[in-house]
């Protein structure tokens, strides 16, 4: 069952209590118009972003395997625990054969730049998401494949490496999760980690062909008390009706309760789009990434889960949509952050002549599971000027502010090119703070984040780890109160 919800419209408060819905506004208000918000003036400062570092991590060759450093999207890469930070990273084995042809790796930053603390030994193909709690340990996860080195597919192991935070790092123990019967997981585990970092709990999903997630979860005791199985939404109005895969999500474990929003990720599921899209590729299968699903688990040891809810869609114009992030804020609420375009030039001609494309930047707030308000960031696109946002991530600060940092392509007002990472913050009141860019010499367009989904706590700092040029590099971001004037010139407007 997939439930499909259109946003409501109002005045937002996130307070300590969560997010709170006010009374509506006058229907000739200007927040009356179709849930956007525009930026007005802050009640206080907003944060201003100083560059404190920015360090080459490692440098890769490409894997030409499908997936790459970037590839677990939905989960992160760095971490911080008190003053360490880790990044993982991936390895090319230049004489094996995709697709299993990279290994782990495991870096630490230190007074003496990224040093590598750990080399795996086991073959893998997707790079290897991180998590920890409050006072560590460090999790890695991992995932070796079964084959011989000539065999380019087949059975892998989930495992998870647990490092305890001594000086120099330890690798304490390798953990094997604990599942429901034997799933036949493979080297494509398109897999999600996520701690509740207070707690010290994890949970772990891995998905099984087009059909569903296997998820297990792990105590504050060490015990694997859960494991299930996730169905995937039911696509009832393809020309094939299948299951919706669900991919690259944004997974969240708080008090055991876990959210999760990912986007569809199924082979073109109209026959007539499919052809078209051969003229133009000459190949038989192309993807869909057009509609963003949300659920939810209340208790996730009782592994139950709610109907999905459809957020957002661009099915009907073939058009885009990706997740970027999701937050669970004090009180229950969940903002979910993604990116889309409208749809798909190739077709539009044949298809759907008079539609417009359009660019975005898109947050939405849910109340188990209902839309209670929808915000656009930042948009460009015919009539709307020629920004492309890219990549963003929420950051949440030891007080309780919560940012955006994202990515910024496309061109300027003056026909330049684009490309900058932007820093907004989502006021008490629910509007937008003025965006600021953040002054990166090498700016970042794909990257991820220390998270409070991975178990990292809240904090000023905020800690980037980005690909750029065949180098993951890394950007630590000071977020400090400004002076009346900060230095940081303002991004521009929105048309």
């Amino acid at each position: 069952m997939v439930t499909t919800l259109a946003p409501r419209v109002g005045c937002l408060f996130l307070a300590a209590g969560g997010v709170l819905w006010a009374e509506p506004p006058r229907a000739d208000s200007a927040s009356a118009t179709a849930g956007r918000v525009v930026s007005v003036p802050a009640p206080h400062r907003p944060r201003q972003p100083v560059v404190a570092a920015e360090e080459e991590v490692y440098r890769f060759e490409p894997a030409n395997n499908g997936a790459g450093p970037m590839w677990c999207h939905g989960s992160t890469c760095i971490v911080r625990s008190g003053a360490r930070v880790l990044a993982s990273g991936i390895e090319t084995l230049a004489a094996a054969k995709p697709l299993n042809n990279c290994l782990p790796l495991l870096f630490e930053r230190t007074n003496d730049g990224w040093q590598l603390v750990y080399r795996g030994t086991g073959r893998t193909r997707e790079p290897c998401p991180l998590a920890t709690f409050a006072a560590g340990p460090v999790f890695l996860s991992i995932n070796p494949t079964r084959t011989e080195p000539d065999v380019p597919s087949g059975p892998a192991q989930p495992q998870i490496l647990q490092f305890d935070l001594d000086v120099p790092l330890v690798h304490r123990a390798t953990l094997l999760p604990e599942w429901d019967g034997a799933p036949p997981f493979t080297e494509h585990s398109y897999r999600s980690l996520a701690a509740d970092g207070a707690r010290g709990e994890l949970i772990l999903l891995q998905n099984i062909g087009y059909t569903h997630a296997e998820w297990t979860f792990r105590d504050r005791h060490g015990n694997w008390a859960a494991h299930g199985q996730l169905r995937w939404p039911w696509g009832a109005e393809y020309d094939r009706p299948q299951p919706i895969r669900v991919c690259y999500p944004a997974v969240a474990l708080k008090d055991r309760a876990v959210y999760f929003c990912g986007v569809s990720d199924i082979v073109e599921p109209y026959q007539a789009w499919r052809e078209y899209k051969k003229q133009h590729t000459g190949k038989d299968w192309d993807y869909d990434f057009r509609r963003l699903f949300f659920t939810w688990s209340d208790d996730i040891t009782t592994g139950q889960f709610h109907a999905w809810v459809e957020v957002a869609s661009r099915d009907q114009t073939c058009g885009w949509i990706f997740p970027s992030d999701l937050y669970v804020a004090p009180g229950g609420d969940v903002l979910v952050l993604w990116t889309e375009r409208a749809l798909d030039e190739r077709l539009r001609p044949r298809f759907f002549p008079s539609a417009k494309q359009r660019y975005a930047l898109e947050c939405a707030v849910l109340r188990r599971g209902s839309i209670i308000r929808r915000t656009t960031l930042v948009e460009g696109g015919e009539g709307l000027g020629g920004a492309q946002p890219g990549t963003a991530r929420f950051q949440v600060t030891e007080d309780g502010r919560l940012l955006v940092f994202y990515f910024v392509g496309g061109v300027d007002a003056q026909g330049n090119a684009l490309a900058e990472n932007r820093l907004v913050e989502i006021l008490p009141d629910g509007t937008l703070g003025d965006p600021v860019v953040v002054p990166l010499q090498r700016p970042l367009a794909a990257f991820f984040t220390a998270t409070v989904r991975a178990g990292c706590r809240p904090a000023p700092i905020l800690d980037v780890l980005g690909s750029a040029d065949h180098t993951i590099r890394y950007a630590q971001i000071r977020l400090d109160e400004p002076a009346p004037h900060g230095p940081n010139r303002p991004a521009p407007a929105s048309p």
